[in-house]
């Protein structure tokens, strides 16, 4: 049910916030306590404020009042991803390269499953990161199939 409800959220956000240059970077729909939540993470180039998260949740309530995706009662929230946003596609990742990042597998690689640095590279579905430990750097590539949290890290 969760996953529906983050498709159908997504196709309804999307046009909304195309047309207000903002993107949408990732929903969640859960249960916390006894109330279901459905958060939206936008951003834009800009950056993201109370202004932007504020006017797109009055668009999208209006918009899920219309179409009413979701049965029940929710809380809708919006927000900014904030400086640990997720890297979910290859968008996603291109946009980080430069950047330091946490990547975490599924799979042990090279005896760990758990890496910080920087992206360095993202081709093909393979990223390819600078590790610093002590004073060298290790560059090693991932096949994204092997991920299974990515996002950027504050060090």
């Amino acid at each position: 049910m969760s996953a529906n409800v983050k498709e159908n959220v997504a196709t309804i956000a999307n046009p909304i916030l195309d047309e207000l240059s903002m993107e949408l970077v990732d929903v969640e729909y859960k249960k916390e306590g006894k109330n279901w939540v459905l958060r939206m993470f936008i951003d834009h180039p800009d950056g993201i404020g109370l202004e932007e998260c504020s006017l797109v949740s009055e668009r999208m309530s209006q918009k899920l009042d219309e179409e009413d995706p979701i049965q029940g009662s929710y809380y809708l929230e919006v927000s900014s991803p904030g400086a640990e946003r997720p890297l979910k596609n290859a968008k996603d990742f291109q946009g980080a390269v430069g950047k330091n990042v946490y990547i975490k597998t599924y799979e042990q690689i090279d005896g760990r499953k758990t890496f910080t640095g920087e992206l360095v590279a993202y081709e093909d579905g393979e990223i390819t990161i600078n590790i610093r430990e002590k004073t060298r750097t290790i560059a090693f590539q991932v096949p994204e199939r092997l991920i299974a949290n990515a996002r950027l890290s504050v060090l």
